[in-house]
């Protein structure tokens, strides 16, 4: 399925050191930016046990069919873009590279629920806002909701059928 509307956008990962005896950093997803230029895996900036890196850029995909989570991510107080990072396989590289991004929080959960990734929200710069919005505001249609009736059984559909008598006999 082709998205209706894309927005490139770059991810910024951040490595921070850990104390935990069996993990030696933890990486998460730190924001979204205009698209940058540049080889995936650049240093951004680093402090003291932090590193953040251009994790690559990846599209921001909108569908007419997914409006509601759209206006319900909209409707928080600090809308974000969900990060799906998943461990690289490669040797070189990253140890976790962005795999795609999302403004549903739907599918968002779908990529959270019983596998490796690893999905965190980071906040939505305005101009991604406001495009998110703009969309929104021209694709969503509210569909009300209908309770469904229940269908009155039919007496006969109650009963079974009659049992087959034996055949041949007169």
């Amino acid at each position: 399925m082709s998205a209706d509307a894309v927005m490139p956008l770059s991810v910024v990962i951040e490595r921070r050191a850990t104390q935990r005896q069996w993990q030696d950093d933890l990486w998460r997803p730190v924001g979204v930016l205009p698209p940058a230029t540049g080889e995936r895996g650049r240093l951004l900036a680093e402090g003291e046990g932090w590193a953040q890196f251009h994790g690559g850029t990846l599209n921001l995909e909108l569908f007419r069919g997914e409006t509601e989570g759209y206006r319900t991510n909209l409707s928080q107080d600090v809308p974000v873009v969900y990060v799906v990072l998943r461990k690289n396989e490669e040797p070189e590289g990253l140890e976790f590279e962005p795999f795609m991004v999302t403004a549903c929080p739907y599918e968002a959960m779908n990529y959270s629920d019983g596998n490796d990734d690893f999905v965190e929200g980071v906040p939505m710069p305005p101009n991604v806002i406001d495009w998110v919005r703009e969309f929104v505001d021209l694709h969503h249609v509210d569909t009300p909701f209908v309770k469904r009736k229940n269908r009155r059984k039919d007496d006969h559909l109650d009963k079974p059928p009659p049992l087959a008598g034996p055949r041949g006999l007169s």
